[in-house]
């Protein structure tokens, strides 16, 4: 499974084309995205004001929020506790494609969903239990990057988890310290210069290492957590769009 189809890329591409005409600043072929990296028109500051309003405009705007917050709130205990159904870690790779609201085709979702789903729920019960153990604990012990590099590995030989589909595993074990990666997340921090490079075809785990470096500096910096740091950044993305494709806050 590729980290994020070429149909969905071209489809961002074209509404922020779309959103840079309507604000009477039509693209023209220098301003396209290129090998180097994103061109931004805006960016959002990070601050811990502005990180901190563009997460109420989460909550306020994206139709997922409330399963969202209830999932925030019971999965980090549910699964580092082996307690838990074959739904609950289902909802998981459901949620990282789902979120896109149609966007992301259909046929690759499926297959990833489907993948998934056919795992050995005793096998998805070890692989969760040992990750938990590897990136959750006192504040007194930080994860290493050997760590999530164990981590995703052990993730990612579950059928159905690449690199990214991983990262939302993380995010709901532990959202006071990982931010899920894809290309929203990955744009707007890329946005703000905080993180380089356009996002790969298909992440590896050195390519989370570097986001999540880009956002534990952010958070430390600003005191927020994990899961207020990714609602900000999936709102501030530069292709959020409104449902008439104009762009839904400026910066």
């Amino acid at each position: 499974m590729r980290g994020y189809p070429l149909a969905v890329r071209d489809a961002h591409t074209e509404r922020r084309v779309a959103a840079r005409i309507a604000e009477g600043t039509a693209a023209t072929d220098g301003d396209e995205r290129s090998s180097v990296g994103p061109t931004y028109p805006r960016a959002m500051e990070l601050t811990e004001g502005s990180i901190r309003e563009r997460a109420r405009e989460y909550a306020a705007n994206e139709p997922l929020y409330d399963v969202e917050r209830q999932h925030v709130a019971t999965l980090p205990e549910t699964l580092a506790g082996g307690e838990y159904g074959r739904r609950d870690v289902q909802w998981v790779v459901r949620w990282y494609f789902r979120r896109y609201l149609g966007d992301y085709p259909d046929r690759e979702r499926r297959e990833a969903e489907d993948a998934f789903a056919d795992n050995d729920f005793g096998e998805v019960l070890d692989v969760l239990g040992t990750v938990a153990s590897e990136v959750t604990g006192e504040e007194e012990s930080p994860v290493t990057g050997e760590d999530l590099d164990a981590a995703l590995a052990t993730l990612t030989d579950l059928d159905g988890v690449d690199v990214p589909v991983a990262t939302a595993f993380l995010q709901f074990l532990d959202p006071e310290r990982f931010v899920a990666m894809d290309p929203r997340t990955w744009d707007a921090l890329a946005a703000t210069g905080a993180l380089d490079g356009p996002y790969p075809e298909s992440p590896s785990p050195e390519v989370y290492r570097r986001f999540d470096r880009a956002c534990r500096s952010v958070m430390d910096r600003t005191a927020v957590d994990a899961w207020t740091l990714y609602r900000a950044l999936w709102r501030a993305a530069p292709d959020a769009l409104g449902p008439t494709g104009d762009r839904e806050h400026s910066s």
